[in-house]
Formats: C-alpha cells, sequence, structure tokens
C-alpha cells in the first residue's frame, strides 16, 4: 500500500517516523533507545527488541516487569515464528484451595492469582534462538537505567502513582517488598523524578551472566519459593523448573487481501480475527472513516467476536479450544448477518460441525518482532520478592470458576490471556508488527489500527492518532473525547450507552511498523502515553 504521508486527517498529531536502516518503537522514550543502541551495535531486530523488553520492566514497572508474561511474533527474514510466554497455575492452585480460603472467585492481588512467570524464559528462548550478541551486551543499558536512574516520564508517573495508592492499602507479609522497591522514598515518584531499582539490576545481571536457569532453578527461584512459602504462595521449585515456553504457528486470516496474524490461544488474538473476519462482509469504504455507520459495524463485530472467545476459549494444552471452527468463513459470515442497525446483545454462536507493554522492533535485513508483555492490571498481584524487584503478576484472575468451563482454574492450566502482539504481511511478504496494549482493549484496538489502515488508507501514525472506541459489556461503549459530536449522537441513536471518557490510558497504546517495497519503514508511535519511534 502506498500512503500518502502528507495526508493526515488528525494534524494536530505527530508525523510518522521513516527510516531505512531499522526501527525500534516502545511507550517509553529510553527503552526505545536502549534498542536503537543494540541495532547500532551490529544486532539484528530480535536482540533490540530484548533490550527494549529489560528497558521497559525497569522503566514502566507499573505496567510490565520480570514477574509478568509475554508473547511474541518473528519474522526471522523469511518466515513468521510464534511463540508463548505464558506462565501455568502452581499445582496447589484449584477450584478446592480457592473454596478452602474462602473465595468462591478468583482475587485479583495477593498470591492465589499469580501463575508461574513466563516472560524471563521467553527472553531467554528467543535470545538462543535468533539474538546475535551477547545478554549482557543487550542487557547493559536497562542494568545502568537500574542503578544509576532513569527519570519518570509524565504518564507513567500517573498510573505508578496510582498503584502505590492502592497498594497503601493492602496489608499482608505477601505485599511487604512492594513498598519498598517501588515508593523508596514513602511515595511515587513525581514525573521527571529519577527511580533506581538495585533489585531489578540484580535480578539483570543475574539473567545475564547465567541464562534463565537461575529464574526458574537458580539462586532467583530459591528466594521465589522462600518468599512464597514464608507468605502463604503456592509457587514450588516444581513450578518453576517445569515452566517452558511454546513456539506456536501463528494464526491468521485474510483481510482486503492482507494477511493478519496473531497468537493463539489461550491468548485472545483470535477476537480480532473473528471480527475482521465479520467486517470484511461489509464495504466499509461506503461510509466515511469518521462516521456512526463504520463505529457501529466494528463494534458489533468485536461484540459478536468476544461472545465467542469467553464461551470457546481456554489453555489448548487441556482443553480443545476449536480455533479453526471460531474462524470459519461461512460461519464469520452468518454471525456477521446478526448486526442490524441498532446495538445488541449476543450469546455465542454455534460451532461448524466436523497497567501491559507493547514493543515493536524492525532491522536493515527485514527481521521484524511484534512483542508484549505484562504483569496486568498496573502492578499486577501487589506481590514483590523483596530485593529482586520482581513484581508478580496476577494472570490468575483471568480464570473463571465454573466446573466444566474451557478457562476454569486447575492446577497447570494457563489462563485466558488478554496480551495479544500482531503481525502484518501481503502475498507472503512480511508487511511488519503493530499491536494496541490494554486488557480486552487489546483486540478492538487491533481491528480498528487495522481498519484504519486497510479500509481507509491511513499511515500508522494517522492510524494510531484517530479517536477510538472501547466495548466493555452490554450496551455500553466508551469513546475519546475527541470523538465527533456527530459520531456520538448517531450511535446513541442506535441504542448504544454512551459514556465519554476523558482518561487516554482506557483506550489502550500501540505502535505500528510498515516496510515498504523498497525495504524502508514507516513507523507510528502512540500519542496517548510518553510513546516514541526512533530509527536510522
Amino acid at each position: 500500500m502506498d500512503f500518502n504521508l502528507l495526508s493526515h486527517p488528525y494534524a494536530a498529531q505527530r508525523s510518522p517516523l521513516v527510516a531505512a536502516n531499522g526501527v525500534v518503537a516502545t511507550s517509553h522514550p529510553l527503552a526505545s533507545q536502549a534498542g536503537l543502541r543494540i541495532l547500532q551495535e551490529g544486532g539484528n531486530a530480535i536482540d533490540a527488541a530484548l533490550a527494549a523488553a529489560a528497558a521497559l520492566a525497569v522503566l514502566e514497572p507499573s505496567s510490565n516487569g520480570l514477574g509478568g508474561d509475554g508473547f511474541a511474533l518473528i519474522w526471522d527474514g523469511a518466515r513468521l515464528h510464534g511463540i508463548t510466554g505464558a506462565g501455568r497455575a502452581p499445582a496447589g492452585l484449584s477450584l478446592d484451595t480457592l473454596a478452602a480460603r474462602g473465595h468462591t472467585s478468583m482475587p485479583t492481588h495477593g498470591w492465589l492469582p499469580v501463575t508461574v512467570p513466563g516472560v524471563v524464559r521467553l527472553w531467554d528462548d528467543l535470545h538462543t534462538r535468533f539474538g546475535s550478541l551477547a545478554l549482557d551486551q543487550i542487557f547493559a543499558q536497562a542494568i545502568a537505567y537500574a542503578e544509576e536512574g532513569a527519570p519518570v516520564p509524565p504518564s507513567v508517573a500517573a498510573s505508578w502513582a496510582r498503584g502505590v495508592a492502592l497498594a497503601q492499602q493492602r496489608q499482608g507479609a505477601e505485599f511487604a517488598g512492594f513498598l519498598s522497591t517501588f515508593a523508596p522514598n514513602g511515595r511515587a515518584p513525581r514525573p521527571g523524578e529519577l527511580f533506581r531499582s538495585p533489585g531489578h539490576a540484580r535480578t539483570l545481571r543475574t539473567l545475564a551472566q547465567q541464562g534463565a536457569s537461575a529464574f526458574y532453578e537458580g539462586e532467583i527461584a530459591c528466594a521465589l519459593v522462600d518468599f512464597a512459602q514464608a507468605t502463604g504462595g503456592l509457587l514450588s521449585d516444581e513450578d518453576l523448573a517445569n515452566h517452558t515456553s511454546e513456539w506456536v504457528e501463528p494464526i491468521s486470516l485474510n483481510y482486503r487481501g492482507y494477511t493478519v496474524h496473531e497468537i493463539p490461544p489461550s491468548g485472545q488474538g483470535v477476537v480480532a480475527l473473528m471480527a475482521l473476519g465479520m467486517l470484511e462482509e461489509f464495504d466499509l469504504t461506503q461510509h466515511p472513516r469518521d462516521s456512526d455507520t463504520s463505529y457501529h459495524l466494528q463494534v458489533e463485530a468485536a461484540k459478536l467476536a468476544f461472545a465467542d472467545a469467553f464461551a470457546y476459549v481456554g489453555d489448548p494444552a487441556m482443553v480443545d479450544v476449536p480455533t479453526r471452527a471460531l474462524l470459519n468463513r461461512q460461519r464469520l459470515r452468518g454471525r456477521a448477518q446478526l448486526i442490524g442497525n441498532s446495538a445488541g446483545q449476543y450469546g455465542p454462536g454455534a460451532l461448524p460441525q466436523g497497567g501491559t507493554v507493547y514493543f515493536c522492533t524492525a532491522d536493515r535485513d527485514g527481521r521484524m518482532v511484534s512483542m508484549i508483555q505484562s504483569t496486568y492490571m498496573g502492578f499486577g498481584s501487589g506481590v514483590v520478592v523483596p530485593e529482586w524487584g520482581i513484581s508478580l503478576h496476577n494472570r490468575g484472575c483471568g480464570f473463571v470458576t465454573t466446573p466444566g468451563h474451557p478457562n476454569c482454574v486447575a492446577p497447570g492450566q494457563r489462563p485466558f490471556h488478554t496480551i495479544i502482539p500482531g503481525f502484518l504481511s501481503h502475498n507472503g511478504r512480511a508487511v511488519g508488527p503493530f499491536g494496541v496494549m490494554g486488557g480486552h482493549m487489546q483486540p478492538q484496538g487491533h481491528t480498528q489500527v487495522i481498519v484504519n489502515m486497510l479500509d481507509y488508507g491511513m499511515h500508522p501514525q494517522a492510524a494510531l492518532d484517530a479517536p477510538r472506541w472501547r466495548w466493555e459489556k452490554d450496551e455500553t461503549l466508551r469513546l475519546e473525547h475527541a470523538t465527533p459530536r456527530h459520531i456520538v449522537e448517531g450511535l446513541l441513536a442506535r441504542g448504544h450507552r454512551v459514556l465519554i471518557e476523558p482518561t487516554p490510558s482506557e483506550f489502550g497504546r500501540g505502535q505500528i511498523i510498515w516496510r515498504q517495497d523498497d525495504g524502508s519503514y514507516v513507523a507510528g508511535t502512540e500519542m496517548r502515553c510518553d510513546g516514541v519511534a526512533v530509527g536510522w
């Protein structure tokens, strides 16, 4: 697609980055610089992604960290690879465990929603298969940020302050390490203030020297398990030692002549593909991008897709997830026919018989990485391993407690996962990575930026800058404050319960890299946070 880079329907926002030799796009300027530095030192796109990943764990701990999960799509120059870095429930977590501790549903904080952290093993597996530089070189900038301090940008400071305020209300031995790690002065760091974390530096140095084995079987593993045993956690030596990443075949769907790729379940990438498959049944170009009809069709497709995902998606290692059936074209056509002129409520369709960070990189040789990592809900579980900087995620709160449901909590099971990287190709040629973070906003964000680019011809920066919508439940639809008034009125007339949301972070934060036919790159970064795309 030939973008008119001078055409920008949201002129108040930024122009896209254009670069020939490589790009790094992240939600934090210093993380982008860490990745770019690795590219300029001779590293490839995978090395740069790992440098950015480690830096983000230090720089943006309110969204991701060493105790979280991660996923990636990697174009190696010839083909696309997928890797799932999702941790499993501890062997001691079950419906009976919850009941014994007085819970009928999954809690959001404390030890019970903590699953095995997967991101460190993911980093190691990516480096082993695709890396070209040593880990001590790749992690050097992240370690320097942790030891010497890095200033906190405005949007990170805001989410950090919210996380600390909540942490100050919690009591219990399992939460004792949080404030000493993330509020060493008794409060969250203010915008522009330096944050240092000796614990992060200690862990990253250990990983650079010993690899992921230190985290899952060595001294870091001992610290994790000792802290769990002392404060009521379920993680065991066996839970950590048995953890592995999984190389997976990406799932995909053709849309407007391009192929959109996602990570398969237990992630929610299938939601974006189902929504796009339904939208393929409509000619969106007959309706202006800024029209209530275009918004309505996209919203209803997303609602239908979520209804199916919530009913059928679980851990494919434990249950039969009917991914192929969910993406069946005839089935999607039938689902699309349910979309009328008014807001609807939908159940799952029958099957045919028979606080996250997203970032992406590209190098001069055409290798590209689409990567995402998270501790979920800001700082995750609120449980932090003292002196190691490891904030443990709470992905287990994604389980349900309905016996027989494919996503029901069980020992060794992976929960329904919200974090999803995306990738676009065209006739077998890599176009590039894209992603929008933010819980269940993610597949909705993927759908919106793909529609913006492929239906409405917007370049990556314009596709990200355009006002977004977010469906949550029933007919409730959140719109950004920049949404034109005529769209708001049109959606209200269609029966949507519209809420104007003044908080930009509610609509996700994205990055996009698009490789042009001559090998150069066009990239966009998120205006709703402190993000920046850099290149050379």
